[in-house]
């Protein structure tokens, strides 16, 4: 499934189906057969163009879990039949200060799965074997799709934002990656305040163990040690702001943000702070994958056929997809 150019996800549109001869994997890559491929809320802004394309066309799509079909020159670790995942951190240089210091997600030179390179939209992908991800065998295809990128970045923006086991976490929007994140937090005895519109979210947020739920103009009981915003709004950004302790942190968890608003300064004052959460690491990912197996980290999906990816990517915009939508080849 392929993006042309920039459209509305009206179901029709934007991708279009395009047949190709299967890759070659070139030196340090691996060919996977791919099983499952998330969609994710920066595929719909990638394919409406909310932002901006790097290459065209491409194929979107960077929560790819599938089995190595075929093993290029200079790849060490890895034979075929081996289960492997891609996640949105395609390749890094490995050269820079951010990469010798083990901060890849910041390398300026970095590469992004279905942004930079094509991506999981398909029966065959590339990817580099050296940022590849082992999955554990104990989670199936369409439940391992979501913590690809969800999941990982969801993990990140939990450690960023400086929960403590046992803290108080607010979580800001209760999507896909919310779901994930949840589990974790409450997995680390944390108590969860979850703000959200959603009706639907705010049930299953109290079925997930969170302590308090409401909408975006309500302020938890309590002051939190911590936020995460998953929304792609400033709006939200402030109202999690409006809800934190002195010294907390508000992690936000957005590759775009429409804007921040103006706000006064006594609400960021008391050493609070805003922090943006950028990509993962590889570390961040092989260290999630070993938690998610363990606790274990519970995903809920819907699947969809390769074909019907527009389909998929409308139902993500309105608000339909229940938990996380795979496309499945």
């Amino acid at each position: 499934m392929v993006l042309q150019a920039p459209g509305p996800a009206d179901g029709d549109g934007p991708l279009r189906v395009v047949d190709r001869p299967d890759p070659r994997p070139g030196p340090g890559e691996l060919l996977l057969h791919v099983a499952a491929c998330g969609v994710c809320r920066t595929d719909l802004q990638l394919c409406e163009g909310d932002l901006a394309a790097r290459r065209l066309p491409v194929v979107p799509g960077h929560q790819i879990v599938g089995r190595v079909a075929d093993v290029g020159p200079e790849v060490s670790g890895w034979t075929a039949g081996e289960r492997a995942g891609a996640m949105w951190l395609a390749w890094a240089c490995g050269e820079c200060r951010h990469c010798l210091t083990g901060r890849e997600n910041l390398c300026e030179r970095a590469r992004f799965t279905g942004w930079d390179v094509d991506g999981g939209y398909a029966e065959r992908a590339l990817v580099d074997a050296r940022h590849a991800v082992r999955l554990p065998e104990s989670v199936d295809d369409l439940a391992a799709a979501p913590l690809l990128c969800g999941g990982v970045i969801g993990f990140r923006a939990l450690r960023l934002s400086g929960i403590e086991p046992g803290g108080r976490l607010g979580l800001y929007g209760f999507g896909a990656s919310a779901l994930l994140a949840i589990q974790v937090a409450r997995h680390w005895g944390c108590e969860v305040y979850v703000c959200t519109r959603s009706d639907t979210e705010r049930e299953r947020a109290w079925r997930l163990g969170a302590a308090w739920v409401g909408g975006y103009d309500d302020r938890p009981p309590v002051p939190l040690d911590a936020a995460i915003t998953f929304a792609p709004a400033g709006e939200v950004v402030l109202a999690a702001l409006r809800g934190l302790d002195r010294g907390g942190t508000v992690a936000i968890n957005a590759i775009h943000l429409d804007r921040v608003p103006e706000f006064p300064y006594e609400q960021l004052w008391w050493e609070r702070s805003l922090q943006s959460v950028a990509n993962v690491t590889r570390q961040d990912a092989a260290d999630f994958m070993a938690l998610a197996a363990e606790i274990p980290v519970r995903t809920q999906t819907e699947a969809h056929p390769l074909a019907s990816a527009n389909d998929a990517l409308r139902r993500l915009r309105s608000g339909e997809v229940d938990g996380a939508a795979v496309l499945v080849p």
